[in-house]
């Protein structure tokens, strides 16, 4: 006999808390408090032995060395560097602590000029920009020794999904391939829950009425509410009002995605808040300034990889003959086609064996893929292992034809179907690398390929760069992705 949908409902449990986000929340705090106060005693130390080697310190540096710990500390707090929806995730902590080390270093001068203090400015100058740094250092340190953990399953917090089916599934599949974000989706709850009892293995427990209900039951610490035309104002600010007297947060995410925060602002007008998006900046100066960037990084690269360069050369020739590079056709800024420049990586006549290989194509797009490729040379499967057989790219870049960060830089045949959307792919120069680089590379279906480089075209900018590049070097040493 059937079992009734409320019967099933009655039947459903929570799943054990497995830990509760909040004890190790306050201990990740407690231990951020007391790095950040070695930090400053040893910064301290240092800055008065640099001030004054060898001779009897005067107790005033004396003092503000021993003081400098707890002000530091009270300094970070102020500005939210102990906010733990910061921590572990993105810049935005190390944002706060160097704006801290900055606003510090100013008040000191303001309030040393103010009561006219004989301060030496060389202590200052020592002890807080190198505090700033050995604290994003130290942070940094604790912030991978947290993922590692996420990675195994701890401390996570617990995630109340509220939306449709599919952005609910999108959140799942998201979340659980990054789990250093922290956040876990443990329930979900949907307008037309009746009938569903799982999506993506994650239980469905009612609708949105009954969030708040599940997050007391599930000790839920985070309700995610997706883009849906049933929430509206009044019902989510009803549901944040249940949400508020067990102090479980509440995060909305916005209808217009994968617009980052420095290109939007919350504009009050008549009492109503506002979201204004600001449009992605394709022209003007600071694109200007990516490409001289651009240029003069890779003519830098390229001279100081010359060597490298050379002996990567000799090695094909020797072990698997001319020709040393390889060149393919591929589409630009604009559409404009570009023969982009790699080293040889398979045997020579690995077009002509493609078609025999068609079958085993492991990718769901026109560019052929496959983990196992039996044209790789074993040359090869080196190069591409530390992706050094895309160094050639340097001259695309000097060149003008592509820069050091953009989106994938796709075959004719591909942009031939693209829809009008994907297109918008197209509005800036290829990149040598990008977020499809430091996201799993080959590993990642079309669709995360194309939504990852949009992502990128609608909030570039010259931190993203400089970030995405140094994450490079992390997604090259893993090897994730790389055939």
């Amino acid at each position: 006999m059937a079992v009734s949908e409320h019967h099933e409902r009655a039947l459903w449990r929570p799943a054990p808390v497995r830990s509760r986000p909040l004890s190790w929340t306050f201990r990740y705090q407690r231990l951020m408090i007391l790095l950040d106060a070695a930090c400053g005693l040893l910064i301290g130390l240092v800055a008065l032995l640099g001030r004054f080697p060898g001779a009897p310190e005067p107790a005033l540096y004396v003092a503000a060395t021993a003081g400098l710990p707890l002000v530091w500390v009270a300094w970070v707090a102020m500005l939210g560097g102990y906010d733990m929806r910061v921590i572990g995730l993105g810049s935005e902590e190390f944002r706060r602590i160097i704006n801290s080390a900055i606003s510090l270093t100013a008040a000191i001068a303001i309030v040393s000029y103010a009561v006219k203090a004989d301060f030496a400015r060389g202590y200052v100058l020592i002890a807080l920009p190198g505090l700033g740094v050995a604290d994003i250092a130290a942070r940094y340190a604790m912030r991978k020794q947290l993922h590692r953990r996420r990675d195994r399953g701890r401390y996570m917090r617990q995630v109340i999904a509220v939306g449709h089916a599919g952005a609910v599934a999108d959140l799942i599949t998201l979340l659980r391939r990054d789990k250093f974000h922290g956040l876990e989706v443990v329930a979900a709850c949907l307008p037309d829950y009746a009938g569903r009892s799982l999506i993506e293995n994650v239980p469905v427990v009612g609708g949105f009425a009954d969030t708040a209900r599940v997050t007391r039951d599930v000790g839920a610490d985070t309700v995610a509410v997706l883009a849906c035309p049933e929430m509206d104002g009044i019902t989510l600010r009803r549901l944040a009002w249940e949400l508020e007297k067990d102090g479980t947060d509440l995060c909305v995410a916005p209808a217009l995605l994968d617009v980052a925060g420095p290109r939007t602002t919350i504009r009050s007008v008549a009492g109503l808040p506002l979201l204004h998006v600001d449009h992605a900046e394709l022209t003007g100066a600071k694109r200007a300034i990516k490409s001289v960037f651009d240029r003069i990084v890779a003519t830098i690269a390229l001279a100081i990889l010359a060597p490298v360069l050379a002996f990567i050369a000799v090695v094909i020739i020797a072990r698997d003959g001319a020709p040393v590079f390889f060149s393919q056709a591929r589409v630009g800024k604009g559409g404009a086609p570009f023969m982009v420049l790699k080293f040889r990586t398979m045997v020579r006549d690995a077009e002509q064996r493609k078609a025999a290989l068609a079958a085993l194509n492991e990718g769901d797009g026109l560019l052929f893929k496959m983990s196992k490729d039996p044209r790789v040379t074993a040359t090869g499967a080196w190069l591409r292992r530390w992706s050094l057989d895309e160094l050639p790219q340097l001259f695309n870049v000097v060149l003008g034809e592509m820069s050091l960060v953009g989106p994938r830089p796709p075959l004719p045949a591909e942009v031939a179907c693209y829809e009008d959307d994907v297109r918008r792919r197209l509005v800036v120069k290829p990149g040598l690398t990008g977020l499809w680089q430091v996201n799993g590379r080959s590993d990642l279906s079309r669709d995360e390929a194309v939504r990852l480089d949009l992502r990128y075209v609608e909030n570039w900018s010259l931190a993203l760069d400089l970030q995405i590049l140094w994450k490079t070097f992390a997604a090259v040493i893993k090897g994730r992705g790389a055939y």
